[in-house]
């Protein structure tokens, strides 16, 4: 018999579609959603999701071994739209009957949805959209579930807080689709509320950052403990002809250097030296080098320290299992005081 009754009724949909025993995603944060912390998730009942980011797919290859190794649970692999080995990636992830695809940065290009869906081991597909247009265009394109994600998340984000897009998305798709809510969630009171509003879960990554069973150094961890929610600030676009999703993280040295890498990489569009995509690529490669700066190295000053604006509630580091059965406490506690 579960604890959990009124959350496991409200997520039974996102379970079904995830088998996963919560419907309670780990976001992909590159460095941090790797073997162990996916594993880990996993194993804790929730559902796990490998950050590709910038892997080559040999690196891929290795890292889904290597989850399977230490789970038996599903979990997802998060792709990355403008990386230009992204149907190589999509061959390893059938390779391997990865159940579940995420499909995050951008618009997923032509015939993508298509290889993940088609193969000999067909997997779900998971999209993101910042608009509600785009989102019914993806369902109707191919897309099996939505994230919608507010500003309040770490990493790239967009102009909405999760709040007005759960309002403006969950009445229109929650009937006839599967949406999960991400951005700013740190507490069990708020996974209730969203719930109750139609999705059928919801997606956490900076509450996941620094558990037990997270890689990342012990200073970056420390830097997260540290911080209140105003420390989590987004990033500025120098130059509007090269459009920069904003990064939210803790201000640091890091950010800085990322202002100064716009520039550089503006007066290379200028100068012809090279293309609009890869000045994209060049600015996530950036992001990726000075992720792993602060997540492995530790350099919690020059590296880049993506943290939500629920880093807040972190106070200390504490076992997946843990958190996972808090979280689910809370929203029970929640929903049965309703």
């Amino acid at each position: 018999m579960s604890n959990t009754p009124k959350t496991d009724a409200l997520m039974r949909r996102g379970t079904e579609f995830l088998g996963s025993e919560h419907a309670i995603l780990c976001g992909a944060m590159s460095w941090v959603s790797e073997r162990n912390l996916v594993s880990a998730i996993s194993n804790a009942g929730g559902f796990g999701v490998i950050a590709c980011g910038a892997m080559t797919p040999e690196l891929l290859d290795a890292e889904i071994a290597a989850t399977k190794a230490m789970t038996d649970k599903p979990f997802g692999v998060n792709l990355i739209t403008m990386h230009p080995q992204l149907f190589d990636l999509i061959a390893v992830c059938e390779k391997h009957a990865v159940t579940h695809v995420v499909l995050a940065g951008g618009i997923p290009p032509k015939g993508s949805v298509e290889a993940i869906k088609g193969g000999k081991n067909p997997a779900k597909v998971i999209v993101f959209a910042p608009t509600l247009a785009l989102a019914k265009k993806l369902l109707r394109s191919g897309g099996d579930a939505l994230v919608i994600e507010g500003m309040e998340a770490g990493g790239h984000i967009g102009p909405v807080s999760t709040s007005v897009l759960a309002q403006e998305f969950l009445p229109e798709l929650s009937q006839d689709h599967l949406v999960f809510v991400a951005g700013g969630i740190g507490r069990g009171q708020a996974i209730a509320g969203y719930l109750e509003m139609g999705a059928v879960g919801v997606q956490l990554g900076t509450r996941f950052a620094c558990a037990t069973e997270s890689i990342a150094h012990e200073k970056f961890k420390q830097a997260f403990f540290r911080a209140n929610a105003r420390d989590a600030v987004t990033s500025v676009q120098v130059d509007p002809r090269l459009p920069v999703i904003p990064v939210r993280a803790l201000k640091n040295k890091g950010t800085e250097a990322f202002t100064a890498k716009q520039r550089e990489v503006a007066a290379m569009l200028d100068a012809g030296e090279v293309g609009m995509a890869e000045a994209q690529l060049q600015i996530e490669h950036y992001w990726a080098g000075a992720l792993r700066k602060a997540v492995i190295d530790g350099d919690v000053e020059n590296g880049s320290l993506m943290a939500g604006q629920s880093v807040g509630m972190l106070k200390a580091e504490e076992p997946v299992a843990v958190i996972m059965e808090r979280l689910m406490a809370q929203s029970e506690e929640a929903l049965t005081r309703r």
